[in-house]
C-alpha cells in the first residue's frame, strides 16, 4: 500500500515509521514552513525510531511538493494538532483523488468534520473514504530532526469511524495491520468525545502554571504534575465529558479505563493512575504556558464540548471553569474566539440525535 503522511511532528514522524516498518511505501509531507524534520529523513532515507518501536524504516519521499508526496497513495492519514487540521487539509486538498482514503488522526475534535468542509466535501460524499481516529497512536516525541521515542504505541482502544460511517470497514481493514489496537466506532462523535485530551491536559497545565513559568518544564508532566488535588480536576471534568456522551446516547470509557486498556496506566484512578502509569513515565511538561495544551485542548477541544452540552443541556461548570482560567494565564478568550464549535463545524440546528448519527 502506498501511503502519504501528512504532517511532520512526533505523531507524524511516528506513524511515517510505523506504516514503513511494516512494508508499505511511505512518502512525508508538510508545508515548507516545518523543514526540520523533513529535511533531516530525507537526508538519512528514512527514520529511526527507539522505545516501544525500534529501528531504522526507509522513506520513499519527504519533502514539501504535495503533489508528489500523494501521487498514487491509496491511503493519507494527516497528522497534526487541531489547529494545523485546516491548513493541512489546504495545502493537499487540490491533489486528492477519488479512491482515496484519508484518516485524520488523531480528530482533535471532530477532525473529519473540518477536513470535509475545508476540501469541499459534502458530509455524505464517499468518492474519498474520509475517516478519524480518537487518538493519536502513540505517546511519543521527536528527540533529534528525524528520530523518535515511543514511549508507547496503544494496545487497545484505538477508536475509528469513518464520515459517513459507511466508511468504518473499509478504513478498518486498511489500518488494522499496522494498529492491532484500532476498533471500529460508533460514529465520528464517539472518536471525538473519547478524546481524553482535553481531559487530561488543561487540568495538570493550569495547576502547574507556576512551576512551568518558574522551571520552563523542567519536570515530568505526569509523575511529578498529577497529585491527588490535580486528579480531582481531571476527574470532575472527565465526568462531564461522560456526561455529555450519556446524553447524546455515545457510548465512551472513563479516561483511567481507556487508560488501562491502552497500556498507559495500571491503577484505575485519577491520580496515582497517571502519576505512576507505565505509559507517561519519563515525559517532560512543556516549556511554556503558550502551548497546544491550552491552546488546542481549551480553545478547540474544551470550548468545543461545552458548545456541545449546552446544545443539549448538560452543565459543564468544571470545564467552564478551566476555559475561563486557562483564558486569564494567556490572556485570551477562548470563547469569544469561538474556533470549533457547532456553527463553525456548520453543524448548527441538528438534534443530538442527529448528530450522533453523522
Amino acid at each position: 500500500m502506498r501511503v502519504a503522511v501528512v504532517g511532520s511532528g512526533n505523531g507524524g514522524v511516528a506513524t511515517a515509521f510505523d506504516f514503513a516498518h511494516h512494508g508499505h511505501e511511505v512518502a512525508l509531507f508538510s508545508p515548507a514552513d516545518h523543514p526540520a524534520n523533513i529535511d533531516a529523513v530525507a537526508e538519512a532515507g528514512g527514520i529511526s525510531a527507539s522505545g516501544d518501536l525500534e529501528g531504522f524504516a526507509p522513506v520513499v519521499y519527504a519533502g514539501h511538493d504535495a503533489a508528489q508526496a500523494l501521487a498514487g497513495a491509496d491511503l493519507v492519514m494527516l497528522v497534526g494538532p487541531a489547529y494545523a487540521t485546516e491548513s493541512l487539509t489546504e495545502a493537499i486538498r487540490d491533489h486528492l483523488q477519488p479512491g482515496m482514503a484519508v484518516v485524520i488522526c488523531p480528530t482533535s475534535t471532530s477532525g473529519s468534520i473540518v477536513f470535509k468542509k475545508v476540501a469541499g466535501l459534502p458530509l455524505t460524499d464517499e468518492s474519498i473514504l474520509v475517516g478519524e481516529t480518537s487518538t493519536l497512536p502513540y505517546a511519543v516525541r521527536v528527540t533529534q530532526p528525524g528520530t523518535v521515542r515511543v514511549f508507547l504505541k496503544l494496545r487497545a482502544g484505538l477508536y475509528l469511524a469513518g464520515l459517513p460511517r459507511s466508511g468504518t470497514d473499509r478504513l478498518y481493514e486498511m489500518l488494522h495491520g499496522v494498529y492491532p489496537a484500532v476498533e471500529k466506532a460508533e460514529s465520528v462523535f464517539q472518536t471525538t468525545l473519547q478524546n481524553g485530551n482535553p481531559v487530561i491536559h488543561p487540568a495538570v497545565t493550569i495547576l502547574n502554571a507556576g512551576l512551568i513559568e518558574r522551571t520552563h518544564g523542567a519536570f515530568l508532566f505526569y509523575e511529578e504534575g498529577v497529585t491527588e488535588a490535580v486528579g480531582r480536576l481531571i476527574e470532575a471534568v472527565d465526568l462531564e465529558r461522560l456526561a455529555i456522551a450519556s446524553a447524546m446516547g455515545v457510548r465512551v470509557l472513563s479516561e483511567p479505563e481507556l487508560g488501562s486498556a491502552q497500556g498507559y496506566m495500571e491503577e484505575l484512578n485519577y491520580s496515582t493512575g497517571y502519576s505512576t502509569a507505565p505509559g507517561f513515565l519519563g515525559i517532560g511538561a512543556q516549556h511554556q504556558l503558550d502551548n497546544r495544551y491550552l491552546t488546542e485542548d481549551v480553545g478547540y477541544g474544551l470550548v468545543f464540548l461545552t458548545d456541545l452540552a449546552r446544545r443539549i443541556g448538560v452543565p459543564t461548570p468544571a470545564m467552564d471553569s478551566v476555559i475561563t482560567i486557562a483564558g486569564v494565564l494567556l490572556a485570551r478568550d477562548f470563547r469569544a474566539e469561538g474556533t470549533r464549535t457547532l456553527a463553525t463545524l456548520g453543524l448548527d440546528g441538528l438534534s443530538p440525535a442527529e448528530l450522533a448519527a453523522l
